[in-house]
């Protein structure tokens, strides 16, 4: 890696022997002993630290440092490489925890920036007693980014501190295990990684990012943000009963990729603390934030809980004296985004009076083509090329727009048909040898379709999979929840939505009264807890987690409908109308108030439960609104 030269750097012609080369991140002359430069087969690596002390600041003092560079830094490369500023009072609450009461703790930033957790941690150490001269041997830091270590530099500098900077990318340094290693061992690991997402961490950088996790136990899916990687890579240079203590992203709650990462946390520290806040902490990012505090090794099961307003709360509050929970073993811990009160009523809720989906019937998937332009028709292309029914299955359309009520009718199929909507799915008997038929493929192949990778791997390219008439649709992705929606029309579906198959038990009572019953705060909190977020704010459930959906149990479910029966096709016509709220409301009010029995302030805080994690995943903060 070749690094621009600061102007203030002297001609390398007239620097001495043994002086770095201008081309390199130049070290003033008073720092030239913690200079390292490697062998060029593993590029170039420079430790710099900042030059000898001119004066001490008290702590107090303002963050004169910070962003010095700014007019260099705009914010919109700042955010292409992930970095995100800290504010100065996270900084302060972690570096203090992490380095405790140990005057001789080595720290280390493993994305230092502008060297706010650099400052804090220094500014601990010689509280404690530590001499500045020995800072550069306590205070370590990593960035990739010139101008940010040069503000680090100067930051330093500015209150009388000092510290170890090393300009290269984190995953090009070997961990204290590994052969090559240029770092100690570490009393601490504080910091915040940089929240590249996976679309543009790509590449190299992923490789290498990816191989770094894995050589700590930790394998991580190609949709991983690279904060996942050097959370899991830098502690790999904590002793083994070191400190951890770091800000990442809320999604590591909440997002599949980063189930391994919760996995190891459990296994690799004795004890985990997550903080969380309910107002955003930086401005230049919509992401929330957890700081993640963690200590020792051997593995935990519990997790405390610690819940405040803003960061300038931080100081009141201990670390591990407050809530324990146990999350869950597998999955998504998105319920630890939850009030206790809310967690502990939901659950109280759920496992009094609700069932999981799978106990009137198990979510399936839809056809997947692998064309549907092609393999979807309208009744303009059916009578185009001749197409008869017995060569044809009938489909509720592409996407789930039409889907609007609580049941999808034959009249609602027929009026679609009329308006020229892909009603049909293409499904000929592989010996069919008809003139319209072959007009038809013969266009397939024209479209390129028999190379699709869905159609290359049938046995006929042009025979797509039916899958059986479900009884009930699911819309498995949407901004606002998932919805069931009776099959009265009995037709077939694409992999646009989940259909359900009920077991013959509870079809009856289930087809009738489930789409409208599973309508309540109860069941909409248990899709944000279990669904999965993807960009935009989707909300998306696979079948194995629409399979866990929290629905009413048969005898509540039986109860609910006999209040609300008489309402349902008021219901569904408000339903049309977009009146959500109102339908919900109604539907709360005869299953949780009148047939579960909670109470209005209850039922009152499952809502809000249900829109402060909507509002979440969807990117709005409720406290600025």
């Amino acid at each position: 890696m070749e690094m621009s030269v600061p102007s203030r750097t002297p001609d390398s012609s007239q620097q001495p022997a043994g002086r770095i080369p201008t081309r390199l991140f130049a070290c003033r002359p008073t720092s030239l002993r913690t200079c390292v430069r490697q062998a060029p087969a593993e590029g170039i690596r420079m430790l710099v630290r900042p030059s000898r002390p001119r004066a001490n600041v008290s702590r107090s003092a303002p963050y004169a440092g910070r962003m010095l560079d700014q007019h260099v830094d705009h914010p919109e490369l700042r955010k292409a490489r992930g970095a995100f500023f800290t504010p100065p009072a996270i900084a302060d609450y972690l570096a203090d925890w992490a380095v405790g009461g140990d005057k001789e703790a080595r720290v280390l930033d493993p994305s230092c920036g502008d060297g706010v957790f650099l400052l804090a941690a220094a500014r601990r150490l010689k509280e404690l007693g530590c001499q500045t001269s020995d800072l550069d041997d306590r205070a370590f830091g990593v960035d990739l980014h010139e101008p940010s270590l040069e503000d680090a530099m100067r930051l330093l500098e500015h209150e009388g501190l000092d510290a170890h900077l090393i300009a290269d990318n984190f995953f090009n340094l070997a961990a204290p295990t590994q052969l090559g290693c240029v770092l100690p061992e570490m009393d601490a690991v504080i910091g915040n990684p940089p929240f590249v997402r996976y679309q543009q961490h790509i590449g190299e950088a992923r490789q290498r990012s990816a191989q770094a996790a894995l050589a700590q136990g930790v394998r991580l899916s190609g949709l991983a943000s690279s904060w996942a990687a050097l959370l899991v890579h830098a502690c790999g240079f904590l002793k083994p009963e070191g400190r951890l203590a770091m800000v990442v992203p809320a999604e590591l709650l909440t997002v599949h990729y980063a189930e391994p990462v919760r996995r190891w946390l459990r296994r690799r520290f004795g004890a985990v603390s997550l903080v969380m806040f309910d107002r955003l902490q930086f401005d230049d990012a919509l992401e929330k934030v957890v700081l993640v505090v963690a200590r020792g090794s051997g593995g935990c099961e519990a997790f405390s809980l610690l819940e405040v307003d803003d960061a300038e709360d931080l100081p009141k509050l201990g670390v591990f004296d407050h809530f324990s929970v146990t999350p869950a073993a597998e999955g998504k811990w998105t319920d630890l985004l939850l009030t206790i009160k809310q967690r502990q009523l939901f659950k109280r809720v759920v496992d009094s009076h609700f069932a999981p989906l799978d106990k009137y019937g198990s979510p399936e998937l839809g056809t997947v083509t692998g064309s549907n332009k092609f393999f979807a028709l309208s009744e303009t292309t059916r009578e185009e090329f001749d197409l008869s029914e017995d060569q044809l299955k009938r489909i509720s359309p592409p996407g789930t727009r039409h889907l609007k009520g609580l049941s999808f009718t034959k009249a609602q199929w027929q009026t679609l048909h009329d308006q020229d909507e892909r009603v049909w799915l293409l499904h000929p008997d592989p010996d069919d040898s008809s003139a319209g038929l072959g007009r038809y493929l013969a266009y397939g192949r024209d479209l390129g379709v028999p190379d699709a990778y869905k159609c290359k791997v049938r046995t006929h390219w042009f025979r797509p999979p039916a899958v059986s008439v479900p009884d009930l649709f699911f819309t498995y992705m949407s901004h606002r929840y998932p919805r069931l929606i009776t099959n009265s029309a009995g037709v077939t579906f694409l992999n646009s939505m989940h259909g359900v198959r009920l077991h013959e038990s509870t079809k009856r009572l289930a087809k009738a009264a489930l789409p409208l019953l599973a309508l309540n705060s109860v069941t909409m909190l248990g899709a944000e807890i279990h669904g999965r977020s993807y960009g935009g704010g989707i909300l998306k459930m696979e079948p194995r987690e629409a399979a866990t959906l929290p629905v009413p149990s048969p005898d509540v479910l039986a109860r609910a409908w006999e209040r609300l029966k008489p309402e349902r096709d008021c219901l569904e016509r408000q339903l049309n109308n977009g009146l959500w709220t109102t339908v919900v409301s109604r539907v709360d009010e005869a299953l949780l108030r009148e047939t579960v029995g909670l109470t209005g302030d209850e039922v009152a805080e499952l809502d809000e439960a249900t829109q402060s994690l909507r509002a979440r995943r969807i990117g709005q903060d409720l406290a600025a609104s």
